[in-house]
This record gives structure tokens, C-alpha cells and sequence, in this order.
């Protein structure tokens, strides 16, 4: 592995040879040096010959059609390794699109840095009117965990380390880092170049709790008549799978996963309760938060949601969370791997026991909403046209066979109806839209689980939502990887149902066969209209190892107003413009 800049000229002095180097080779050196080993991003001016380099240093290079896809799927790439992915975009609006993914990033915890050109800053500064002119730092600094720029090509390396560190420390997030093209083309004397690279050592610490709050949880525990476990995607990042595990089973803990924390344990697991959700945080009196914050997921911790009377328990890195939307009566500031070694070796065998009227409670309310979807997948088999249920049975039951799938899932209804009908068995093999619940993540993040892990990867997404991001299934198929995107196709956004008033189409209408695109673009494609077609599909998609397509033909009038979010939406005087479904 290179670890020092290259010299790329030499000149003959006094003292014989000179070597040296540029900002572009110092660049690709600092990256090498670190560790990083895949760059995202879409080229052009005045990173086109950064990703050339990178791509012959040995480097892998993903490019993209979009910006935001490239920056997603490097968050994507950090929360599945622990490593900051990084990604690449050009100045000025490139930038922009960029930073989207940077700063949803930043709001999921994932580690990843941005690296962008920029313009001429005598210009920019004097706001001249330079070529694709933004004071880009100024822009992302407050939408990011940290930004920086580097004004010297000496400078580089300090400049990559610090957005790394800052990147995976603490509680991960987005950075970024401009770097002027001036500073890119600038060059210095190879041996000071190569002097200036540092590596970086352990740049995520361990973050130990303090034991009497340790202390303090266990006899909250101890003393719960209803406990619960709420497992949130930081305590799959933290990657203390077998600690988490040990814990929960050790003390017969009801656990409830958020949706990227799915598989973490089984969610066919004895103590997951996340069939009986509402009833378990409506009658919790003791809750453990592990890696999950109380936000608007969790309904800020508030009744009628929550048990007025709640004690919460937090795992948090990062001890300003702490108490934004519900006293925290036993805060653990830590990284999550060292407070659950921390739990496990101070809680003695029995000292935590689950009453049996409340797994007894839990179980018979799990019961009772499983055989009522299972009632509903059952109907939908036979439902024409096809709906969301029917054609997620099917993609439930492949995956099935196919454990190391990768998952990810984004839309409105697309995300809700798989979140309750895909069940996941093992950790981190689930993505979806995340703290935000923006739309566009969908193709980033499924070929960062491909690039990155090399597992297939079966991309559930609505319609509207691919929409987003659907021209890097040209992206897929350009790289060969083993991604089978299932489109839910209701030709609407929510559904396609809505009528317009005027000779345009309903704001809400859609129309397309998503198939028809793979041709074009080298990979393959099907249409189903049925959950048969659609299992056969999938089946084939995944045994043939290759990007493709289903294009899942569902009833227009299959999903609901903004999913499971309709509340959200301000009722007018009269409510007449869409009326609820």
C-alpha cells in the first residue's frame, strides 16, 4: 500500500535532484494512508483527476449519476463497516446535492466525509463571480457535525485526518472537507508532502461509563414490574451484537427493535415484542433506550404513547441527549459496547427478573396482532389486482431462503407494510429511510451493501420513492452488482388513485414500467401481477447474481395518505382537498 506522496516531476539544482508533489497525489496519499480503500462521488471539475488517481492507487472508484446517491451510499458504507465512508463531489451545486446526504447523515449518526473542489477564494470572497461560486464551508457548517477546509497543500493530510476522526468520534456524523482546486493543483516538495500525512490512532476511543451509574440502571431494573428494552440503529452501528444478546436473553429482557436494529436479535425471537409495540410502551414502567433516541420515532417519550410514569434508562455516547424530551433517570454516557460490558459484569445471575404477568400480557397481545396480519397477508394472496401484502408475502418468503440478504427499504407505504411483513435474523441487514424518513436513499445505500459487503441485496422500494434515485440502476448494472430492486408500482404517490380536477394529472399520479429501463441499461428486468410472478422473479433475479428489476404491478387504490404519518398532515379549514383514507 502507497502510504507517501509519489513524486510527479524533477528538476536538477545546486544540490541535484528535486522531486515533487501535488495536492491531487497528496490527496489520494492521506486517503491510502488511512485506510480508506473506496471512494464515492461523480467527477468533474476539479475532481476528475482525484478519482483517476484514486481509481490507479488501488483505490476502488464508485461513480455515480447523482450527487446525493454518491454521499448516500457512503453513509450507508460507514454505518455497516464503523469506518467513515467518503465521497466526492464537484464545487458549486454538485456540492449542494451532496450535502443533502451529508447532513442525513449527520441526523442517523453515520460516519462519512465529503470531500469537495471549490472556487478561487480571492474570488468567492470578494464575491467576483467565480465558476460555480459558493462559500461552500459556510453552507455546510451548519447542517453537518463538523467542517473544514484546507488552504494549503501541506495541510492536507491534517485536514483528511481531522474529518475522519471527527467523522467516527463520539457520536459519528457527517464532515466536511473543501479542498480549493488551487489547493489540488498546488505543488510542494515531495519529501515535506510526505512528511505533512499522519495515521491516525484509534480514532473511536472507548468511552467507559461511570459505575455508579451503572449501578443506578441495574436496580432500576431490578425493581421494574414491566421492563423493556428499546434497541435503536446505534446499537447496530455499535457492532456489540453478542454483548447486547447475552444481556437481554441472560435476564429474560422483552426487547423491542426500531427498524434498523431489526435482527439484531431474531425478530422471531421468544422476547421480541415488536407484534405487541403500542402495548409495550404504553404499560413499560422501566425502559433501557440501547442506541435508540426519543425522538419523533419514539413519539419523544410522551403520553399517550408512553406510560406517564415511565423511568427511562439511555445509552448514549454523547451526554447531550440526554433529557431533551423525558427525564433520563439513569443516564449511561458511553460507547454502547463498554456499557453493556459494563452491565453484563456488574448485574449478578437473578438480580433482574421479568414478573411473569407481564411476558404473559406481552405474548397474548403478540398473538393476537400476528394471527390478525397473518389473516391479512392470507387475503391478500388472493387479492386482484395485487396489493402492497401480497406482494411483499412473496418477497418475505424468498428472503427466507436467502438469510444473507441485504434489505433496503424505503417509500411511504413501501416502507410500512415491509417493516411489518419482512422479518430480519441478522444484524445490520437492514436500511432504510432512517431519523428523517426522507425519500432518494434507496439505490446509495443498496450499492454501498453491495460494494461493501459483496452479499446480494434486495432494494423494496414504492414507487415514488425510486423515483429518487432510479437512474443508478444504470450504476448497478455498470459495476455488475448483485442488486434486485422490487418497485411496489401503485402509479402514485401514497396511491394512484386520486382524481384531477383540471386536464393535468392528479398531483399525486405516477406512470411508468420501471422494467423497461433494465434493458437499456444492461441488467434484467420482469414485471409481475401477481405474488406468484413476483416469487419467481425474485427467486430468478437472485440466482442469476445480476442487477435487475421488478416492476410489482399493486392496485392504485392499495395504501393510505402518507402512510403512517397521515396525522402529520395540517388539516385545512374543511379538509376537502384529500379527505383521510
Amino acid at each position: 500500500m502507497t502510504t507517501v506522496s509519489t513524486p510527479r516531476t524533477q528538476q536538477t539544482s545546486d544540490h541535484g535532484p528535486e522531486q515533487f508533489t501535488d495536492g491531487y497525489h497528496l490527496t489520494v496519499d492521506a486517503l491510502l494512508h488511512n485506510g480508506v480503500s473506496t471512494l464515492y462521488g461523480v467527477v468533474g471539475i476539479p475532481i476528475t483527476d482525484l478519482a483517476r488517481l484514486a481509481q490507479a492507487s488501488g483505490i476502488r472508484y464508485i461513480g455515480f449519476r447523482h450527487e446525493s446517491d454518491a454521499g448516500h451510499a457512503a453513509a450507508a458504507a460507514g454505518f455497516l463497516t464503523g469506518r467513515p465512508g467518503v465521497y466526492l463531489t464537484v464545487s458549486g451545486p454538485g456540492f449542494l446535492n451532496g450535502l443533502v446526504a451529508l447532513a442525513n447523515a449527520t441526523t442517523n449518526c453515520f460516519p462519512v466525509v465529503q470531500i469537495s473542489g471549490s472556487s478561487e477564494r480571492g474570488i468567492i470572497d470578494l464575491r467576483r463571480g467565480d465558476y460555480e461560486e459558493i462559500d461552500q464551508l459556510a453552507a455546510a457548517t451548519p447542517l453537518v457535525k463538523a467542517a473544514y477546509r484546507v488552504d494549503r497543500a501541506e495541510d492536507i493530510g491534517r485536514g483528511l485526518a481531522r474529518a475522519i476522526r471527527t467523522a467516527v468520534s463520539g457520536r459519528p456524523g457527517g464532515v466536511y472537507l473543501d479542498i480549493p482546486a488551487a489547493v489540488l493543483g498546488e505543488v510542494v516538495d515531495a519529501r515535506k508532502g510526505a512528511a505533512s500525512l499522519p495515521r491516525i490512532v484509534d480514532p473511536a476511543p472507548r468511552q467507559l461509563p461511570d459505575s455508579d451509574a451503572v449501578e443506578r440502571a441495574i436496580e432500576l431494573l431490578a425493581g421494574a414490574e414491566r421492563p423493556l428494552v428499546v434497541l435503536g440503529k446505534g446499537a447496530a452501528y455499535a457492532q456489540a451484537d453478542e454483548r447486547i444478546r447475552e444481556f437481554v436473553e441472560r435476564n429474560g429482557l422483552p426487547f423491542l427493535p426500531m427498524s434498523m436494529a431489526k435482527g439484531l436479535l431474531p425478530d422471531d425471537h421468544p422476547q421480541s415484542v415488536a407484534t405487541a409495540r403500542s402495548l409495550a410502551l404504553r404499560r413499560a414502567d422501566v425502559v433501557m433506550l440501547v442506541g435508540a433516541r426519543l425522538n419523533w420515532l419514539l413519539g419523544h417519550g410522551e403520553p399517550p404513547q408512553w406510560n406517564p410514569d415511565v423511568h427511562f434508562i439511555q445509552i448514549d455516547i454523547d451526554p447531550t441527549e440526554l433529557d431533551g424530551n423525558r427525564p433520563i433517570a439513569a443516564p449511561l454516557v458511553g460507547d454502547v459496547a463498554s456499557v453493556m460490558d459494563a452491565l453484563a459484569e456488574r448485574t449478578k445471575p437473578g438480580r433482574i427478573t421479568v414478573p411473569e404477568a407481564w411476558r404473559a400480557e406481552l405474548a397474548a397481545r403478540s398473538e393476537q396482532n400476528v394471527a390478525k396480519m397473518a389473516r391479512r397477508v392470507e387475503a391478500a394472496e388472493s387479492a386482484r389486482p395485487m396489493t402492497f401484502l401480497g406482494a411483499l408475502r412473496a418477497v418475505r418468503d424468498v428472503l427466507h431462503d436467502h438469510p444473507g440478504a441485504y434489505v433496503v427499504n424505503e417509500g411511504a407505504n413501501a416502507l410500512d407494510f415491509a417493516r411489518n411483513v419482512l422479518d430480519m435474523r441478522v444484524p445490520r441487514h437492514r436500511l432504510d429511510s432512517g431519523t428523517w424518513g426522507i425519500m432518494g436513499i434507496g439505490m446509495g445505500y443498496a450499492i454501498a451493501a453491495a460494494v461493501e459487503t459483496g452479499e446480494p441485496v434486495v432494494a423494496v422500494e414504492g414507487d415514488s420513492a425510486f423515483g429518487f434515485s432510479g437512474m443508478e440502476m444504470e450504476t448497478a448494472c455498470r459495476y455488475g452488482l448483485p442488486i434486485v430492486t422490487v418497485v411496489l408500482n401503485n402509479s402514485g404517490v401514497y396511491r394512484g388513485d386520486d382524481v384531477s380536477t383540471t386536464a393535468d394529472p392528479a398531483p399525486t399520479a405516477l406512470s411508468a414500467q420501471y422494467h423497461l429501463m433494465m434493458g437499456a441499461f444492461g441488467g434484467l428486468g420482469f414485471r409481475a401481477t401477481t405474488p406468484a410472478e413476483v416469487e419467481r422473479a425474485l427467486r430468478e433475479a437472485l440466482a442469476s447474481g445480476k442487477p435487475a428489476l421488478i416492476d410489482c404491478v399493486i392496485d392504485p387504490t392499495d395504501g393510505t395518505e402518507s402512510g403512517h404519518l397521515t396525522s402529520l398532515n395540517p388539516k385545512g379549514v374543511a379538509d376537502v382537498a384529500h379527505p383521510a383514507t
